[in-house]
């Protein structure tokens, strides 16, 4: 959502993402199709002349108003054109591991809120969760889905990617391209050193979250983390649940790299 000025003050109004092909920039129009002409319809009830925003999954947003509303699309004009500095200026990967229940719901939508740019479930040696190949789609569709909402939401400027179900072995593969890799444990030396470390860290660097699930990792997996450079660092004396343990740390770096 973002707020927009009408005669009664300022009100919510809805945040979509379109792609370049949907916008016409000289004709100032952009045009909404797929599922989000249901969800403008028949869910919001928008009508014509209604404000939106809109994203082109980039570092650009439109502000624009509802002109038609077709069967199968809805056609916007575009009032004007802004590049706000809504996202943070590096890219935090948070590497999950599977958690049980529905808790990676909640840890995709409040890590989307607090600025990450993607999510990669992790399959652990302590994971109870286990998903085979069609449980698995279905479920990252699922977790996609809410990642789209919470990024309209909080005004994000992209769709943060649900990357499908890493072993542990991959997902340190592919953090081997991340500049700065962290791994929350409880045997880390103390808040110190873990200042020191996230101090070091400069905009423009791209940073991955390793984070255990109900029970954290074995020893053998923080033993293989730290020799693919990452750094083990602590989040205080208390032990935090694997759904607290991430946005924890993402709450950190937010607050220390977020652009004044």
């Amino acid at each position: 959502m973002g707020f927009c000025n009408s005669k009664k003050g300022l009100i919510l109004c809805s945040r979509f993402f379109v792609e370049s092909y949907q916008i016409e920039e000289e004709e100032h129009r952009i045009h909404i199709d797929g599922t989000d002409v249901n969800h403008i319809k028949n869910v919001l009830r928008m009508r014509c002349g209604e404000d939106v925003w809109i994203s082109d999954g980039g570092n650009k947003e439109y502000h624009c108003q509802i002109e038609e509303l077709g069967e199968d699309e809805v056609l916007l004009h575009i009032l004007y054109a802004q590049e706000p500095e809504y996202e943070l200026p590096n890219k935090i990967y948070l590497f999950q591991g599977l958690p049980k229940a529905d808790k990676m719901e909640l840890i995709i939508q409040k890590a989307v809120e607090l600025g990450a740019f993607s999510v990669i479930p992790v399959e652990t040696k302590r994971c109870v969760v286990k998903l085979d190949a069609k449980k698995a789609a279905k479920k990252i569709a699922r977790w996609q889905q809410i990642a789209e909402s919470a990024a309209k939401q909080s005004k994000r400027m992209l769709i943060p990617e649900i990357h499908e179900v890493m072993t542990y072995k991959q997902a340190l593969e592919f953090a081997k391209q991340l500049d700065v890799k962290l791994i929350p444990y409880e045997l880390a030396k103390g808040m110190k050193e873990t200042r020191e470390i996230l101090s070091k860290i400069k905009p423009g660097q791209s940073i991955g979250i390793f984070i255990g699930p109900e029970g954290g990792f074995e020893e053998e997996e923080v033993a293989k983390a730290l020799e693919a450079g990452a750094h083990a660092i602590t989040l205080g004396r208390r032990i935090l649940r694997t759904e607290t343990a991430g946005l924890a740390i993402l709450s950190v770096l937010m607050f220390q790299l977020e652009n004044e």
